[in-house]
């Protein structure tokens, strides 16, 4: 493969640093020969890791954390343990550097239309599978670091430029040349979402911490939740992949939060009680139809106290109509059956100014009306189980958790979350759940230590695979980065509860199917005991391609497992061409839990294609050059 140069960009090392550097392996290489007799069974293993930490500590072997814009393709090195040869895996084809295996064009097309169906995941069967690595296209270049990739995005990373004419007058996204900016205007904020949030602002209180988490339905490009960010509020946004092409995507390169998804028919990825605010932007949710489903679904995750907010149609109807080129019958019908429907659900209408009206989720269950006989309270044996689920017409509980009321962000990160000190996560108790955060603000230390560009820009878009009750977003939490903590479906506890509660955003997924978002969008992926989760549910391969396809080029991974479950990884990885170091536990070489530290390296759809022509010719010419000889 060809290897483009760096530009200078890796720093060179002092003859000292060499010096010790060589000192220190030979110490700890010494060391763990001499402890040997302790290890027992794999010995060699265990003390190849030792040697490779000491090494990794020092020098980082060959292991950059940095980016470079652009780069060739690097050979991937292995941890050097031994066994059988690594799998090998092709390329994609380049038309498929956007592969969304599970909401595929094609194959939405074959399902119905009627609430949405066709545009909700569809995952193709294990036959149909791709077992590839998807490429980066031509020209791709690592995001801009926020808060600048908020404004701006290289347009050879997403090169589609339907939106800019589409949404021309609505200031979404303009081309200029080499990269696309975002104005940060929006269908039914053309001015800025600057602007709106501060109109927002006059009846949601942003400012004193009590709304953190937003939902943002039909999100367009997530401006909203793009400025909501420099008022420390994290935002969940998400659209379909529709006609507006790239429009998560473009989120995403932007460095905010969100997924592709539709509110349709079945249930939203998420626990009751997550959000503090819900927004529909001219999101085209019929939300007067199907019996106020899609309220309904909408009030399950609003937490207690928590705003929904509605800009557009039919807000404002009789101002409007005209320029909607809609009756007034069917606007005012529209409006009274949403009114209706917020009062069935005790929501208390806040206000209603120019297009948007604004209502709150009562706290106090005692002052809601009593429940329509047509209606029905859903079942709360298991609330949280929600993954594949239909979404029902009926009315969530309206319970405030036993544990008390949430504290302001950012205390509500160190507090303890309600759904802990309530007893409602089986087998965690306050103590447990202290030590727990405790024992991963150890693991990110010791993380730093090997990757000093956890603490810079280096990282803005980050995902733990198995998140826990989010000790590790906890740990590494920055103003800088934000985390996608993902809940396995296959996980023993449902804990995404406990991370919204904390201020933190996530998600349930099953990671034996693709993750609902574009190729290249995440910077940093961590997982922790990810393998042991899936034994015999699906193959570690696929994981791991899901993991490459969704990492971007010079992207890190750092993975935390049981040493023989690693050493599978790393082989793997390597026919992936990531670049890996494996660790230590930071307590002790005797713990069978290690860390594999991995980057992807950079390539892109035209330069793979070159370098294997560099090699088809060299082979060639290699061939006639025998042949003259003999």
């Amino acid at each position: 493969m060809a290897i483009k140069g760096n530009s200078g960009e890796y720093k060179a090392r002092s003859p000292l640093g060499m010096v010790i550097a060589v000192l220190l392996c030979c110490f700890f290489y010494v060391l763990g020969a001499w402890q040997r007799s302790g290890y027992g069974k794999g010995d060699s293993i265990v003390v190849a890791v030792t040697r490779q930490t000491a090494c990794a500590s020092a020098s980082a072997v060959g292991l950059s954390f940095e980016t470079h814009h652009t780069g060739g393709l690097a050979n991937a090195t292995t941890s050097g343990l031994g066994g059988k040869p690594p799998p090998s895996f092709a390329p994609c084809a380049a038309a498929l550097t956007d592969h969304t295996p599970c909401h595929d064009q094609d194959r939405a097309m074959k399902f119905p239309r009627k609430n949405m169906v066709y545009r909700e995941r569809h995952c193709p069967s294990d036959g149909d599978r791709l077992r590839c690595l998807v490429p980066a296209p031509p020209g791709y270049v690592t995001p801009f670091p926020w808060p600048k990739s908020r404004d701006y995005v290289p347009y050879a990373n997403a090169p589609y430029k339907s939106l800019t004419v589409e949404k021309a007058v609505q200031n979404w996204v303009q081309y200029e040349g080499a990269v696309f900016r975002f104005p940060g205007g929006g269908t039914q904020f053309p001015h800025g979402a600057d602007k709106y949030i501060d109109q927002l602002a006059s009846v949601v209180p942003f400012a004193d911490g009590s709304v953190r988490s937003v939902l943002d339905t039909g999100c367009g490009v997530a401006s909203l939740g793009a400025y909501l960010d420099s008022r420390g509020v994290m935002a969940m946004s998400f659209a379909p992949r529709d006609s507006h092409e790239a429009q998560v995507q473009f989120a995403l390169e932007r460095g905010v939060p969100a997924f592709i998804g539709v509110l349709g028919s079945v249930k939203l990825p998420f626990p009751p009680r997550s959000f503090d605010m819900a927004h529909c932007s001219r999101c085209l949710i019929q939300w007067s139809g199907n019996g106020g489903m899609y309220m309904m679904e909408v009030d399950r995750v609003l937490g207690p106290g928590g705003y929904w907010v509605l800009s557009g149609p039919p807000i404002n109807w009789k101002a409007n109509h005209r320029k909607w080129q809609r009756t007034e019958e069917d606007l005012g019908g529209e409006q009274k059956r949403i009114e209706e429907y917020a009062q069935m659900l005790c929501w208390e209408k806040v206000t209603e100014m120019a297009e948007i009206g604004v209502w709150r989720k009562r706290t106090d269950t005692a002052a809601c009306p009593a429940m329509p006989p047509a209606v029905q309270a859903c079942d709360p044996a298991n609330p949280d189980d929600v993954w594949y689920k239909n979404m029902e017409t009926c009315i969530t509980p309206s319970t405030t958790a036993a544990g008390g009321e949430l504290q302001s962000f950012p205390e509500r990160l160190k507090a303890i979350p309600p759904r802990i000190s309530s007893g409602a996560v089986q087998g965690f108790i306050v103590e447990s759940y202290e030590e727990e955060n405790r024992r991963w603000e150890r693991h990110v230390k010791a993380y730093r230590k090997v990757n000093y560009k956890l603490d810079t820009k280096r990282y803005r878009n980050i995902m733990d695979m198995n998140a826990g009750v989010g000790g590790f977003a906890a740990a590494i939490f920055s103003p800088m980065s934000w985390v996608m903590n993902v809940v396995p479906t296959a996980a023993e506890l449902s804990t995404l509860g406990v991370i919204y509660e904390r201020g933190l955003i996530g998600i349930y997924h099953d990671w034996c199917e693709a993750f609902s978002t574009y190729p290249r969008t995440y910077d940093l992926i961590h997982a922790n005991g990810v393998f042991n989760i899936y034994r015999d549910k699906c193959k570690m391969e696929d994981i791991m391609l899901e993991m490459d396809r969704i990492l971007r080029p010079e992207g890190t991974v750092i993975l935390r497992d049981d040493i023989n479950v690693l050493l599978r990884v790393d082989k793997v990885a390597t026919g992936m061409r990531w670049k890996t170091m494996m660790a230590n536990h930071e307590d002790s070489p005797h713990i069978r839990e290690k860390v594999l530290y991995a980057i992807k390296p950079y390539w892109t759809a035209d330069s793979d294609k070159s370098s294997q022509d560099q090699e088809k010719k060299a082979t060639s010419s290699k061939g006639k050059g025998s042949d003259s000889e003999v």
